[in-house]
């Protein structure tokens, strides 16, 4: 039996990046599970992916840190294999209010979200060339199309990373790589719970998304699964949004 595709994923120590790591898992790939500062999370997500027979290796690496990110695929490609996938899910996340914006917060979002997000698709893009083969898919968020209130910063950086994937995916189709994005709605994670003020705006949220309720962390990973696989071999420079169709919703107040 042919061995399954090398799997990167950032920021798979919990969340939404643990879910992607287990769903590529499932389906029999070698998973590389790149984490920060949570090494008890990641090996979390790697006891997880043992226990459905799959196969995961962690590496710590700061994705801000474009050196970092250059060593973890250096080594990923010597001691593991070939890197087929590429899952940039690693994101900073900053709550202010626009008007209160430290540059610090500013600098740091950017340098994960948008600059580490770069330079690590760079580097292993590199490598995919050379084998003309490869998917990238990048971590979007539906607030990179519907403004809300203290994400501007998040908001921009997920703009930044949409069009990235448009004109990485223009750059790198003659070189066999497929680039998409997928981008979630809201999704039941610590991290999205850590950012709202209640179990009454949650409920508020359920009610203004149309499938009438929160996504799951596996949605997500459905989907970047899917958008990584041959089954999605003539799509590229695309986002996928995956919000029970909070962006194709109609204005005004949903119908009682």
């Amino acid at each position: 039996m042919a061995e399954g595709r090398v799997v990167v994923v950032t920021g798979a120590s919990r969340g939404i990046g643990r879910a992607i790591a287990l769903g590529f898992a499932q389906e029999g790939d070698r998973v590389i599970v790149n984490y920060r500062v949570d090494q008890a999370g990641a090996e979390e997500t790697r006891r997880l992916i043992r226990n459905v027979g799959g196969r995961a290796w962690l590496v710590q690496a700061d994705i801000g840190q474009p050196e970092e990110s250059r060593q973890m695929i250096s080594w990923v490609e010597s001691q593991v294999g070939p890197v087929g996938v590429l899952v940039n899910n690693a994101a900073a996340f900053d709550r202010s209010f626009f008007l209160d914006v430290a540059e610090e917060a500013f600098d740091r979002s950017f340098a994960v979200n948008v600059r580490g997000l770069f330079f690590l698709s760079q580097a292993t893009a590199q490598k995919m060339a050379e084998r003309k083969s490869g998917a990238i898919v990048n971590l979007s968020s539906i607030l990179a199309q519907e403004g809300v209130p203290y994400r501007t910063v998040y908001c921009t950086t997920k703009g930044a990373i949409e069009s990235l994937t448009r004109a990485m995916a223009l750059d790198l189709a003659d070189r066999g790589i497929r680039v998409n994005a997928v981008a979630p709605g809201f999704i039941d994670t610590e991290t999205l719970r850590s950012g709202l003020p209640g179990d009454d705006f949650l409920r508020r949220v359920e009610f203004y998304t149309p499938l009438d309720r929160l996504g799951q962390p596996a949605d997500i990973a459905e989907a970047v699964v899917f958008l990584a696989s041959e089954r999605a071999a003539f799509i590229t420079g695309q986002v996928l949004n995956v919000d029970g169709g909070i962006t194709a919703k109609e204005a005004g107040p949903k119908p009682e």
